[in-house]
């Protein structure tokens, strides 16, 4: 990671350069490849404020930050923090999108044999698979009144996660929401 200073209204002390220089480099982790990273890191005083300025730019993303205290030891530390709370939203966000991006789901249908006459373990007879159809839960129930089917699977277009919906015996619906 390469980090540019610039210091505005003050000479900054030995210790102040090297606090800042290790204080910055712990950004690494987030970075996916660090010897493409720029910062430039623009620290100034103005009477008793201490402001501090980052810019960083990696590979996909360009993140800046200001903050200000009276101590320059301290505004450095709060603006390492709001860079670090920017850099878990961002990779929490790259997350959550390649998880998105995975493969549908696919469902495997399994019948069993319904002879009451054989008392061994019920038996696969049929198997299908088929990939369940985003929709809402409401989609979902009035298929399933237009079908002769006892239950309905299918993917839930508000959570994204698989859902079953079923027939109850007194005729309402029941839904089955594995939360996950």
């Amino acid at each position: 990671m390469n980090v540019a200073f610039t210091f505005k209204n003050f000479d900054p002390s030995d210790h102040l350069k090297e606090y800042a220089n290790t204080r910055f480099t712990k950004l690494e982790k987030f970075v996916s490849n660090p010897d493409n990273t720029e910062m430039q890191v623009n620290l100034s005083v103005d009477r008793f404020r201490h402001m501090s300025e980052v810019v960083l730019f990696a590979d996909n993303m360009h993140i800046s930050a200001f903050e200000e205290s009276e101590d320059m030891y301290s505004t450095i530390d709060l603006v390492l923090d709001k860079l670090e709370a920017q850099m878990r939203r961002m990779r929490e966000k790259m997350r959550s999108h390649r998880r998105k991006e995975a493969s549908p789901a696919r469902m495997d249908v399994i019948s069993f044999s319904s002879d009451t006459e054989d008392s061994g373990p019920p038996r696969i007879v049929e198997s299908d698979q088929f990939e369940p159809k985003p929709m809402t839960v409401e989609e979902a129930a009035m298929q399933l009144e237009t079908l002769d089917y006892e239950f309905l699977v299918f993917r839930n277009a508000d959570s994204e996660g698989i859902n079953v919906l079923y027939r109850r015996k007194n005729g309402d619906f029941g839904l089955i929401d594995p939360g996950y």
